[in-house]
């Protein structure tokens, strides 16, 4: 059949017409790609052919609130290898391998895998400068010297479960390091470089640098002066007393501020790696339970003053050493009681069956209320990891004995740091404190404050007049009762003892003890508040014979390093037999050692130098408080003399 002209010509026409059309859509596509489309994909092939050589941001520094830097970084080295471009496998495997302390068949291992960039690991990680030069001396194809960071410590192991450590690559593990982790690492930067499919530069590319950017500076509540003093302490009581454990902790009452907290066994966190994990993953002050003892007892206190169930100094109460509760039979700590005694001296004395009194007249419910109130039984909310809960009776489970072991400081478990938060609130005003230890964060390129933490106040748990009682008999304890060790000359310092049977396999340990001591000063205006504990010193265990010397010591440095000035005004300590009285020095100048002598005879012993009839100085100087039969030595001279050396004296 034969086809007409004019059916070629509309076919030709038709296909045409098609081919303009595909060759227009072809050409809309290839604008829309090359026009519209053209950035995004020149960047993506970019990003195909471009390698990156990273380099760590430096982790943000650690201070004390003063400044003093507790922990930053150094630059440190670290080999990297781009396969593609090694060579000679063979060869740079056996160059590198002696510097890096690697076996030759693991640097080849890890230099010809398929990957565009791998580091040479372990031995290529944080480098000496002088090794690292070694190898840019070497220049080996493909190998490259990066730089990276090495946290550092410059204390060693001070503060070390507060500070805690970084991992292999700068990632906080434990502590503050861990806790902060995101606000200290920063963000990191890199050299990259284009390269073709075989990995070699690509003629006429550039490098292009990102800059890391430094993670913030994190400013600590911790006083770096009075967490050595605690930590020294802590040192020689373990050496001492041959310990299981100890700690301490010391707070600011008024805001919650951890100013020092410590624990033994300690480690320095530069060196993690070389002791049990239990001790760098254990902090103690937060993450130990136990039976607190006596010290529990200022909480029953301060609920029986705030509902008005006892006057301290005008009711009184009989000891005989025991009280039966639900047919159990309750002791005192001294055998035989205490006998008559006001409700002031059953806190002096931390009498047992007086406090039980004391919960009896407050009842289940409203001693558990205060109990809550005051922390216990929760989380403190402290911003550190680890922290556990405590435990208490269930309020049904409750009963006359749980109530009566409960008001002295057995069969509920708590933490240091709910101990100390506790006793805080009761001792500040009422006013319960959430604990912490990071006071400020710092821009460190322009060193501007970005955020601070301010104290928080979780509730208000008894009246300031209740608050005044508990400073005052908790004074009391320690200038006429059981606190007796933690006295210190010239300042108002108030505590309590404790001391609890540890519960093994679930009874009670006769032999074994968690010893402890919280005290506070000044009694009338609480500016730190500090919390030791000891578990099963070796020796006498009771926390006024162990405990309270420790913080005592602690406690004296701290008021000095803090510039608490001495008073005059404290309560006067009653002795006990066999202690020495601390007593004033007095002037001298200008008697003769015939008139002195029958009246320093009791107190004081006299050494005489020089010649003459009249004293005309002295060593110590009058006002000096020393031990009881403490030496003065005597200058003697003419009365001229005495004279003249007064004069110098008030001069002066």
């Amino acid at each position: 059949m034969r086809i007409s002209k004019i059916v070629v010509r509309r076919r030709l026409l038709f296909l045409l017409c098609m081919l303009c059309m595909l060759f227009a859509a072809l050409a809309v596509r290839l604008a829309y790609v090359q026009i519209g489309k053209g950035a995004e994909l020149s960047a993506k092939a970019e990003d195909s052919w471009r390698r990156n050589i990273p380099y760590s941001a430096k982790r943000g520094e650690i201070a004390d609130r003063n400044g003093s830097v507790l922990a930053y970084n150094i630059t440190t080295p670290t080999v990297m290898a781009i396969p593609v471009q090694v060579k000679t496998p063979e060869t740079t495997a056996r160059s590198l391998a002696p510097l890096l302390g690697m076996s030759e068949e693991a640097v080849l291992k890890t230099i010809t895998k398929k990957q565009s960039i791998v580091r040479l690991q372990p031995g290529g990680r944080k480098i000496t400068m002088e090794k690292a030069q070694q190898i840019r001396d070497l220049a080996l194809p493909g190998i490259v010297v990066a730089e990276d960071n090495k946290r550092y410590y410059p204390y060693g192991g001070l503060a070390a479960h507060i500070l805690g450590f970084t991992g292999g690559y700068n990632q906080g593990l434990t502590g503050v390091e861990s806790k902060y982790d995101s606000e200290l690492n920063g963000m990191g930067g890199s050299v990259s470089y284009l390269s073709d499919a075989g990995g070699r530069l690509m003629p006429g590319s550039s490098e292009k640098y990102v800059e890391p950017k430094d993670g913030l500076n994190l400013t600590l509540t911790i006083d770096k002066s009075i967490q050595s003093i605690m930590e020294r302490e802590l040192d020689q009581a373990m050496a001492r007393l041959q310990a299981n454990s100890a700690l301490s902790i010391a707070m600011n009452p008024k805001t919650g501020e951890i100013l020092a907290m410590a624990a033994r066994p300690g480690y320095d966190p530069a060196q993690y790696q070389e002791v049990d994990a239990e001790v760098y993953n254990r902090n103690l002050p937060i993450w130990m339970t136990y039976e607190p003892g006596s010290t529990f007892k200022i909480i029953t206190l301060a609920a029986a003053l705030e509902e008005k169930k006892v006057d301290l100094k005008n009711e009184r109460f009989f000891d005989p050493g025991f009280v039966k509760v639900g047919g159990a039979t309750l002791r005192c700590w001294k055998r035989g009681g205490h006998g008559s005694q006001t409700f002031l001296q059953v806190v002096e004395n931390s009498c047992n069956p007086g406090f039980v009194a004391l919960g009896q007249r407050l009842g289940k419910e409203s001693l558990f209320k205060y109990i809550k109130d005051f922390g216990f039984g929760t989380k403190t909310g402290i911003d550190l990891g680890g922290e556990e809960n405590g435990i208490l009776f269930k309020l049904p489970r409750v009963g006359p004995v749980e109530l009566a072991t409960t008001s002295f400081g057995q069969g509920v478990s708590v933490t240091p740091i709910q101990q100390i938060t506790a006793v805080s609130a009761a001792i500040n005003g009422g006013k319960l404190y959430k604990p912490y230890v990071a006071k400020s964060w710092t821009n460190p390129d322009t060193g501007e404050v970005v955020h601070t933490n301010a104290p928080e106040m979780v509730r208000q748990v008894i009246s300031e007049e209740t608050s005044k009682q508990v400073r005052e008999a908790l004074e009391s304890v320690v200038a006429n009762g059981t606190g007796g060790n933690a006295f210190i000359d010239g300042y108002r310092v108030g505590g309590k003892t404790g001391t609890a049977q540890k519960v093994i396999n679930g009874r009670y340990s006769q032999n074994e003890h968690i010893v402890s001591f919280i005290g506070f000063a000044p009694a009338d205006d609480p500016q730190i508040v500090i919390y030791t504990a000891v578990d099963n010193p070796q020796g006498i265990q009771f926390g006024g014979v162990v405990a309270a010397p420790i913080v005592r010591n602690i406690m004296k440095d701290a008021l000095e390093y803090m510039q608490i000035a001495p008073r005059t005004d404290q309560v006067a300590k009653k002795y006990k037999y066999g202690e020495t009285p601390v007593v004033t020095v007095p002037d001298l100048v200008g008697h003769t050692a015939q008139e002195i002598y029958e009246d320093l005879n009791m107190n004081f012993n006299l050494a005489k130098s020089g010649a003459g009839n009249v004293v005309i100085n002295q060593a110590p100087k009058a006002g000096t408080r020393v031990d009881k039969g403490s030496t003065i030595r005597i200058y003697m001279g003419s009365e001229a003399d005495a004279e003249q050396g007064h004069q110098h004296e008030t001069s002066e």
